[in-house]
């Protein structure tokens, strides 16, 4: 008998480690519910975690097996289930968070105490932490770098499901439920969980859009990206999966153009690997900045301007927009992430630790890795990140990529019979004017001139340079 533990790896397709289980034969799959990862998750995420197992245990049963599912301290059960079923082995997939590190140590631990043998896997990366390093030997901090080695090395094919007599015969309970986990019903639309509805994402993203990624990803008001970050994140799509279908329709692309798009998706692949050996490195980066400024950097703490921000009623469109359709969909563009990153970090001069709280809270595609990354990225304090002086201008990201506020209108209802000119133009209107064009709207809550000079004038303070 082989003990599969599913975490972050919620499908039996390209799967390395249950791939491996399967080899031996006669796999249980597990899934444990752990207290300690339940206390930093939120309803949409364990809303999407509950559908993608259902969705997995359907594929189990289908082949004549269950997924056996428990709550509880991990150390303590998987050990036990190890002993109740006699298992030979217990196999998982590695996470690189330092959460997840410390908790699998401890595992190993337990099953070394009772003489179970264990083993595992690099499932989640094509290329595991610390395989790609600069010539001196060190992990990568500049990503262009990382990225030329990472397209460079050959890419596995995806792993093939087991087969059903490769499973064990056994009948699993029924799943928790939200309420069971202590989470109520999300309020957001999230999207369809499991690998069947992961790979129907893929295959249309890679039938059209992919080919017009390098500029259609730009436009929050098009669906030109790929809606797969939820399905990476949760793993109910395998990376060899998702790169093999992009690898397909680069030899299919028509044009330079084309093969561009298809290597730039490719590259946001590469993106979340840097991210993962970045924290698997540098673990203390989910609560400090990874790169440290001479003196600490005097974020401002104003209460009303967080909260609207958090509300979508800063007054800047574009902004809004974005922090609405948070709420409403449980995801943000990826472009307009950037903007009201920088919004908050910079306009706002908030700490970035308090959007990357707000944003696990509410995104179903949270990634601790991916999302740490991006917010130090915007907050000028991570890795490769923003230049501190390079700051965005809201009006002008709206007006360059929501040129038409298809984008504004849709989640900024108030401004639907604003023209055009209003809405780009709506900082620069008298508040009479605002008040007659969308009266429910609200003034803008700063002007971006003087907060971006006193944002350079912070980060020159905490540079030592004032």
């Amino acid at each position: 008998m082989q003990v599969f533990w599913h975490r972050r790896d919620l499908r039996a397709h390209d799967n390395l480690g249950l791939a491996a289980a399967a080899d031996e034969g006669d796999v249980l799959p597990v899934f444990v519910f752990d207290d300690a990862v339940l206390t930093h998750a939120s309803p949409v995420r364990v809303a999407f975690l509950l559908d993608a197992l259902r969705d997995l245990r359907a594929w189990y049963r289908d082949h004549g097996s269950d997924l056996v599912v428990r709550r509880g301290d991990p150390s303590g059960v998987i050990p036990d289930l190890a002993h109740e079923y006699d298992a030979d082995r217990v196999v998982w997939n590695h996470d690189y968070t330092g959460l997840a590190q410390e908790r699998d140590e401890v595992v190993r631990e337990a099953l070394d105490a009772q003489d179970t043998p264990h083993e595992q896997f690099h499932d989640a990366a094509h290329h595991e932490p610390g395989t790609i390093r600069t010539n001196a030997g060190d992990p990568y901090s500049v990503y262009t770098y990382f990225w030329k080695k990472w397209q460079d090395r050959e890419k596995a094919s995806p792993a093939e499901p087991p087969a059903a007599d490769a499973l064990a015969d056994v009948s699993g309970e029924a799943l928790s439920s939200l309420g069971d986990l202590g989470f109520d019903e999300p309020e957001a639309d999230y999207p369809e969980a499991g690998h069947a509805a992961a790979v129907e994402r893929l295959d249309a993203f890679c039938e059209r859009d992919i080919f017009d990624y390098d500029e259609g990803r730009e436009a929050p008001a098009n669906e030109g990206t790929s809606r797969l970050s939820q399905d990476l994140k949760y793993g109910t799509l395998g990376v060899r999966e998702a790169y093999a279908r992009t690898a397909e329709a680069m030899a299919a692309a028509e044009s330079e153009a084309a093969e561009t798009s298809v290597e730039e998706f490719q590259s946001q692949l590469a993106w979340r690997e840097f991210y993962q050996q970045v924290i698997y490195f540098h673990p203390r980066v989910v609560t400090e900045n990874y790169n440290e400024y001479e003196n600490p950097i005097e974020w401002r703490d104003d209460p009303d301007e967080i909260a609207a921000w958090k509300a979508g009623e800063t007054g800047f469109p574009i902004v809004d927009a974005g922090m609405r359709q948070l709420r409403e969909e449980a995801y943000v563009h990826n472009r307009v992430r950037m903007i009201v990153a920088s919004f908050l970090t910079k306009d706002l001069m908030v700490d970035w630790r308090v959007g990357y709280d707000h944003y696990r809270e509410y995104l179903v595609d949270h990634d601790t890795a991916n999302d740490n990354g991006g917010w130090q990225w915007a907050a000028s304090t991570g890795t490769d990140a923003q230049p501190y002086f390079r700051i965005f201008n809201p009006w002008t990201q709206q007006e360059d990529y929501d040129p038409d506020a298809e984008y504004i209108r849709e989640y900024v209802p108030e401004l639907a019979d604003a023209s055009v000119d209003e809405i780009h133009g709506w900082n620069d209107l008298t508040p009479e004017e605002r008040d007659e064009i969308a009266p429910d709207y609200p003034d803008p809550i700063v002007d971006h001139s003087e907060r971006r000079e006193q944002a350079l004038e912070m980060f020159q303070t905490a540079r030592g340079e004032n």
